[in-house]
């Protein structure tokens, strides 16, 4: 099946599906979606240089690749935890000899 508007490139969003000529993951319209409780028109209202049917096509993407997309969002949230934990914030560490 092909969806209109969605491309995987490597050198884009880390190789994750997105939408054609734009940075926006499909996971980033899922995760608007599902978790954050938007409908595809507030998702619009949030990326206005998107249409409607672009978004309509990350959703039926992800609905229909979402085992895949949910396994590639957990490995990329492991790689933020250990980042995160090899390289701590500067302003964190600022902020927590400041209050001391």
């Amino acid at each position: 099946m092909t969806y209109p508007y969605v491309i995987s490139d490597p050198l884009i969003c880390a190789g994750q599906p997105h939408i054609q000529g734009t940075r926006i993951s499909v996971q980033r319209i899922a995760l608007e979606v599902e978790q954050l409780g938007m409908s595809p028109d507030e998702v619009l209202a949030a990326h206005p240089h998107l249409t409607l049917a672009q978004v309509h096509a990350a959703l039926a993407y992800f609905y229909d690749h979402r085992q895949e997309i949910d396994h590639a969002a957990a490995e990329l949230n492991t790689i933020e935890h250990e980042l995160r934990a090899r390289f701590p914030s500067g302003v964190q560490q600022l902020l927590s000899t400041k209050s001391s």
